[in-house]
């Protein structure tokens, strides 16, 4: 007799997802013989958005008994890096007795977080990839100089965990690699010591749509983006089939005035012709769709102080996380804001504050100088 619990993995929002086959932990009968195994799916981003340490460790602690073999799986692209060394730690204290998988990818701090497993497994089509820790900072010029310090201080720390799991990998070409941001194969994981063993690929299906997220990095492989990129393929046999239906008939002129007023409305009249465009006023659905969308894009350049984009991105019809990696992006390259975290910025930041111009008293009174004199020439033509 078997028992199976319903799934529980985590994507980056935050959120349960149920995926097929695919359980938070599982009890199988083999003979007379009864063998617990526990599973734990880390599926998403590690840290605030997806899955934290706390929570991993507190729930992984909650169905430990000290003795059955632990399984976890990853699909991550990466995120807090302290929160990934505390999973590389809690896998570690459990011996042999822990196996890590990666089923698709384990990226950044979730390849720190694996490599504390005893044992690894990579699927054939997955991959790894480790990177310097990175951040954005503001301030001043001691402000820059510890926070150099810190990003030295975790490098040793991320070094460290990979060679706790390779120590035979050479130092140099490990920091090389480390620098240079490098994707690895299932088999070249395994000949650097990162991995033990490459197991049969797989394609998962959960945490997809997160290719736009992978774009933060600087050599994303382009067919990892698209297979992440591509929509679940439905079930035949959870599809209903519908006898065909006439399409409706779409008021174009209606939902063109419907973007007109809520853009104005809502202070957006920048983003109306995008929308007009991006939607295509194929229905309501979509033009209601595309009016969230612009808000929520709007909303997240102004609070990056860059609200220039907002209507480049709404045109080309992209999504939140999609904006929030090219605003992540173009923050760090300017040297703005500051966090060692892999994660995008909260939804509900707060905006940022408007300064009041300072007021040009030499300039005011120029102008007016100006006026006057100008008047003053006007008068003297007439009496002529």
């Amino acid at each position: 007799m078997s028992k199976q619990a319903r799934p529980r993995i985590y994507n980056r929002a935050g959120k349960r997802v149920e995926v097929q086959d695919k359980t938070w932990y599982a009890l199988q009968a083999s003979g007379e013989a009864t063998e617990r195994v526990i599973e734990v799916f880390v599926y998403g981003e590690i840290g605030a958005w997806g899955i934290t340490a706390n929570q991993f460790v507190q729930d992984l602690r909650a169905m430990d008994d000290g003795v059955s073999p632990v399984v976890a799986a990853f699909n991550s692209i990466g995120g807090d890096l302290f929160d990934g060394l505390a999973m590389h730690n809690a896998l570690s204290r459990l011996g042999e007795r822990c196996t890590g998988r990666i089923d698709a990818l384990a990226a950044s701090a979730a390849s720190v977080a694996v490599c504390g497993a005893h044992r690894v497994v990579i699927a054939a089509n997955a991959m790894l990839m480790i990177h310097n820790p990175y951040t954005y900072a503001g301030g001043d010029a001691e402000d820059f100089r510890r926070v150099a310090d810190v990003l030295d201080q975790t490098l040793e720390a991320i070094i460290a965990a990979y060679k706790a799991k390779a120590p035979d990998i050479d130092d140099a070409e490990l920091r090389r690699m480390v620098d240079a941001e490098t994707w690895l194969t299932a088999n070249e994981a395994v000949a650097l010591g990162l991995a033990d063993e490459v197991g049969d690929g797989i394609k998962v299906k959960a945490c997809l749509g997160q290719g736009a997220v992978l774009q933060r990095f600087q050599h994303a492989p382009a067919e990892l983006v698209a297979q992440l990129d591509e929509p679940p393929e439905p079930d035949p046999e959870l599809e209903p089939v519908d006898p065909p239906q006439v399409p409706p008939v779409v008021d174009s002129a209606k939902l063109a005035l419907m973007i007109t007023q809520r853009c104005t409305a809502a202070g957006i009249s920048n983003l109306i012709e995008p929308l007009l465009n991006s939607t295509q006023l194929e229905s309501e659905e979509i033009v209601l769709a595309g009016l969230a969308r612009a808000k929520a894009v709007n909303d997240l350049c102004v609070a990056a102080r860059l609200p220039e984009f907002s209507a480049e991105y709404v045109a080309a019809g992209l999504d939140a996380a999609a904006v929030r990696a090219r605003l992540f992006d173009k923050i760090v390259t300017s040297g703005k804001g500051f966090e060692i975290d892999n994660s995008l910025p909260l939804d509900d930041d707060p905006a940022p504050k408007v300064q009041a111009k300072k007021i040009d008293q030499p300039s005011i009174w120029s102008a007016r100088q100006a006026a006057h004199t100008g008047k003053s020439h006007s008068a003297t033509g007439a009496r002529r």
